[in-house]
């Protein structure tokens, strides 16, 4: 197995309850609210909050995480560099969609406008 392929496993492994509190603190920190974060989560997985606080509630994966989602067709339009990697060149689907919440947490964490992190 390659290093790649470790990196991808260990992304779908992960308990996205136990990354959310960083997400939360990450933004709070830069003067974002929890809400906004929310806003950000429904947008690119079509999760309202009873169904995300169900998903925190019951410690899924990642991968479950992802699989429940209906990622925003728009998602595509997001870009950029996170973690060392461009998102719009990863080619695992579940790693660039986990990439792609990091990418959104880290715009909003930045300050950037709603609209342009939503890609209106």
């Amino acid at each position: 197995m390659d290093n790649s392929q470790t990196h991808d496993q260990r992304i779908a492994k992960m308990i996205f309850a136990s990354v959310y509190p960083h997400y939360v603190a990450k933004v709070e920190k830069k003067g974002r609210t929890k809400e906004e974060l929310h806003q950000v989560i429904t947008w690119l997985t079509g999760f309202d909050n009873n169904k995300l606080r169900e998903l925190i509630q019951e410690r899924v994966t990642f991968e479950a995480f992802f699989q429940q989602a209906s990622l925003n067709p728009a998602a595509h339009l997001i870009t950029g560099l996170i973690c060392g990697y461009r998102v719009e060149e990863i080619e695992n689907p579940l790693t660039q969609q986990a990439r792609y919440l990091d990418k959104l947490v880290d715009e909003l964490a930045k300050g950037r406008k709603m609209e342009k992190i939503l890609r209106r």
